[in-house]
């Protein structure tokens, strides 16, 4: 019998791009020790070390080998421990480059366009970019439809790629919910993804990866705090 490999995820336990390794990795079975980042202090050495040229999380450490960038991590999880747990890439090429496809869509487009209308100190600029996130949804909950072909997730019966990738923004989602008291998700439009989405978080293998939607809630309010102090919104 070999020995245990080592592995090694930095992060931080509000980030969702690092819930997207958590995830993968309890999909796979695989064990691992967790070390928590302080990206507002002191970077850990190991970190600076591991990652060289952006210094963020996550970061994962497979036998002193850091593999760095969330969706990337997705991919080498499931492909070296194949075996274990259900494949988190479809088996399909053209399934697979969908998943990829929409995937780049949320990374690249549909979630900057959200951060960036949270953010703004322009009511105006809020207005344009949360009606770009709106439409942004529409486009995924179609999306959806087609992949999933009925069953409970973009992998199918199972948490896929396209599942992990989506999924780790529900909770920042919700949480600006609470924090603005407004429905970003509205089951009205998109009531597929609503189904997904709930059905997504209360799954065994996310329920207890993800953080707790009130205490991001506190977290984004807290950090919030000083720059909206500093001016109104225009």
């Amino acid at each position: 019998m070999g020995e245990r490999e080592e592995v090694k995820l930095l992060g931080t336990w509000y980030s969702p791009v690092v819930a997207r390794a958590k995830i993968a990795l309890r999909l796979k079975s695989v064990d691992y020790d967790y070390f928590e980042e302080d990206l507002f202090g002191s970077k850990s050495e190991l970190l600076l070390e591991s990652n060289p040229v952006h210094k963020k999380v996550p970061v994962l450490i497979h036998n002193n080998k850091p593999i760095m960038e969330s969706l990337n991590i997705v991919e080498y999880i499931d492909e070296t421990w194949s075996a274990s747990g259900p494949s988190i890439l479809p088996s399909h090429p053209y399934d697979r480059a969908q998943a990829r496809f929409w995937s780049a869509y949320v990374d690249d487009k549909w979630f900057p366009t959200f951060i960036a209308a949270t953010i703004t100190t322009s009511e105006d600029a809020e207005a344009k970019g949360m009606e770009e996130v709106g439409e942004g949804l529409l486009l995924l909950e179609d999306a959806f439809v087609s992949i999933s072909k009925g069953k409970s997730f973009f992998g199918g019966e199972t948490i896929g790629f396209m599942d992990i990738c989506l999924g780790s923004f529900l909770v920042i989602l919700k949480a600006r919910e609470r924090v603005n008291r407004e429905t970003i998700l509205d089951e009205s439009k998109t009531p597929s993804l609503c189904k997904w989405a709930d059905e997504f978080l209360s799954d065994d293998t996310v329920k207890n990866v993800v953080p707790e939607i009130d205490k991001v809630a506190k977290f984004i309010g807290e950090f919030e705090a000083k720059p909206q102090s500093a001016g109104s919104r225009s």
